[in-house]
């Protein structure tokens, strides 16, 4: 039987793969639960500091599948329960409270639904010119989920996220960037290389750095309370500071050469 999830190592970056090609990536039990899984185990891995996650042949991700309705699923009966995020919030909450590595997202192609709650939920995201990234809530009589009323703001601002959803649009590559969905668009042809390039020149610096500034941009979105913030983002410098990480990378500036990480 076909791994659902393909899990790849290059250096300290763990690229995780959806891979249901011929459904065009799209959502089972056992490929969303896969993934949500693939993520915590790389989170608990020391020498993987940067985490890619992408799809399989010419698709992100279709969202789910609706050829076969997994029991979890927010259209079955059996998860009617308002209170239960189920795989779809949990795509959020492995990425963003459970996993304090830079989570790249790379968007290889159609990305809808859920799926595109997955690349949304990631930390920063590539995305291929030819994808199409669509919320596709409002053609099946849904309403967004997959954090989507979360990160869809965030990424957009208000109006552009009611807008992009209220109107069922679709945005290829060079639109996702300039809506900010993505952060930089790549041709198809050179895509794979460069998400793993982008990927190995982000483990150029300290693990610890990078797990920090996480902690601090994610918490930074959960609180209004400035005062709290500042003292939260002290309190992870001094921690970094302190760390063997940060002697090498200050003897290398000042003897200018590249430092080398250990992640201590």
């Amino acid at each position: 039987m076909t791994e659902v999830v393909k899990i790849a190592d290059a250096g300290h970056v763990r690229t995780i793969t959806l891979n249901r090609p011929d459904k065009k990536n799209a959502l089972s039990d056992e490929l969303a639960w896969g993934v949500v899984g693939a993520i915590e185990e790389a989170a608990r891995v020391d020498d993987v500091w940067v985490i890619a996650i992408t799809g399989s042949g010419d698709a992100f991700c279709a969202g789910l599948d609706l050829t076969g309705a997994p029991r979890s699923s927010p259209l079955s009966p059996q998860s009617a329960q308002l209170d239960d995020v189920g795989w779809v919030g949990n795509f959020l909450l492995a990425i963003r409270k459970r996993c304090d590595k830079p989570v790249v997202g790379g968007i290889n192609g159609v990305a809808v639904g859920a799926g595109l709650g997955l690349a949304m939920a990631t930390d920063v995201r590539l995305v291929s010119r030819g994808a199409r990234l669509m919320a596709g809530y409002t053609r099946i009589g849904g309403s967004p989920d997959a954090g989507l009323t979360i990160t869809l703001p965030q990424a957009m601002g208000y109006e552009q996220a009611m807008r992009f959803m209220m109107e069922n649009r679709t945005v290829l590559g060079d639109e996702a960037v300039k809506l900010g969905m993505a952060g930089e668009v790549v041709d198809d042809d050179a895509f794979v290389a460069r998400l793993g390039a982008y990927c190995q020149q982000l483990c150029a610096w300290s693990p610890i750095t990078l797990r920090l500034l996480k902690r601090g941009m994610v918490k930074s979105l959960e609180t209004s309370d400035l005062e709290s913030q500042l003292r939260y983002e002290l309190g992870n410098i001094r921690i970094a500071f302190s760390s063997e990480d940060a002697k090498e990378a200050r003897k290398a500036f000042f003897e200018k050469r590249q430092p080398v990480f250990s992640g201590r």
